[in-house]
């Protein structure tokens, strides 16, 4: 089988990470994936080596592209103007709508037309995404399945392994608090920096690691209030690091008996959450949906109020403050994982999906073939 994912966004976020580990999944059920993009935003080195990647904007080369490779069938990943090129490129295999926009307004028009496509169905992260997609999306079914990670890739590594000598740099005696993702509206950077405002006032025993934000719209708005706010010595900012360093990232916050913080206002999913946990990283998040979908409080984590920055520090302070709670939320976390979203477990539901969906298309060439 040979499946094309058409999406508008090469990032480094968690769509793409999440494809990445589903491809080499599938790819182990003979099932080939190939990617198609429209802008690159600094993620081609993620899908480097593990499918192969169309980046185009040119609609006669897309059309080729779809008329040429003879796919099985076509996902498309938010991305409106993807039912127009399949319609053009006369593609008559089943289509599949995955929906990961977390915000109604600007998921919408990623739904409210197919352009003469008829969808098989709509795949979403999270029993919250399908709340979302189901106020704007009628008659078509609408399957949950969660983003997988790669267990063989992001494990909790011994210090033995640890790449100690790759930025970040662990200080002594610190603990570590890591903050992961875009530096924008919706990932909440300014309750980053307040909070780190009150932790400096308190203590002097934390450091805050920001990954990633490199080509974030508010990149620069952020840099500015870090530098206003003199808090370039609690927050430590990495706008980039190679994917193939993240499980020794997360390594250093665990042994530093540190976890991950969350600011963020919605997620589809959050694919940071269980790669932090399967590396045995506690996490520190809001209370919202999908977020305790994933984050157990108490047990593999915390959770604290809405937005409230008090709040969050509490929670922080409960995991850092007590070694022995911070080893057991560790296993906790990782057991969730291996339970729940390994790569393993989730890809199989999509894997059956699939071959369910091909071999329905199939079934009308061999009706009236004479047995042999």
């Amino acid at each position: 089988m040979k499946v094309l994912v058409i999406w508008r966004l090469l990032t480094v976020g968690g769509v793409n990470a999440g494809w990445r580990n589903r491809s080499i999944f599938f790819k182990k059920h003979g099932i080939e994936t190939e990617f198609l993009y429209t802008t690159d935003h600094g993620g081609l080195h993620i899908m480097r080596d593990i499918a192969k990647v169309y980046l185009t904007k040119d609609e006669k080369e897309i059309k080729k592209i779809i008329r040429e490779n003879n796919y099985d069938a076509i996902i498309v990943v938010d991305t409106k103007a993807a039912y127009k090129w399949i319609r053009k490129a006369q593609f008559t295999g089943p289509i599949i709508i995955e929906a990961r926009t977390p915000e109604l307004i600007k998921l919408q028009p990623h739904l409210q037309s197919f352009k003469g496509i008829e969808p098989q169905l709509v795949i979403v992260p999270s029993y919250y995404q399908k709340r979302l997609v189901s106020i704007l999306v009628d008659n078509i079914p609408i399957v949950v399945i969660y983003n997988g990670v790669d267990t063989a890739f992001f494990h909790a590594l011994s210090s033995q392994e640890i790449d100690m000598e790759t930025s970040p740099l662990l200080p002594k005696d610190k603990k570590i608090i890591g903050w992961i993702g875009r530096v924008d509206k919706r990932k909440n950077w300014p309750m980053l920096v307040e909070i780190a405002k009150k932790i400096k006032a308190e203590r002097s025993d934390i450091e805050m690691w920001l990954i990633g934000g490199a080509q974030s719209i508010q990149r620069e708005d952020f840099a500015a209030v870090w530098k206003q706010e003199q808090l370039e010595d609690i927050i430590k900012w990495f706008p980039v690091i190679p994917y193939q360093q993240m499980p020794h990232m997360y390594a250093k916050i665990r042994q530093s008996g540190g976890c991950t913080l969350a600011t963020t206002k919605s997620e589809s999913f959050g694919n940071t959450f269980i790669e932090s946990m399967i590396c045995g990283v506690p996490v520190v998040a809001s209370n919202i949906m999908p977020i305790n979908e994933i984050v157990v409080h108490g047990e593999t984590g915390m959770l604290y109020r809405g937005q409230n920055v008090d709040d969050a520090i509490k929670q922080l302070y409960a995991i850092v403050d007590d070694p022995e709670l911070h080893e057991q939320m560790s296993q906790a976390a990782i057991k969730r994982v291996e339970e729940k979203f390994a790569i393993e477990v989730v890809a199989e539901q999509y894997v059956e999906l699939l071959q369910s969906i091909v071999s329905v298309k199939e079934t009308p060439s061999r009706e009236g073939e004479t047995p042999n």
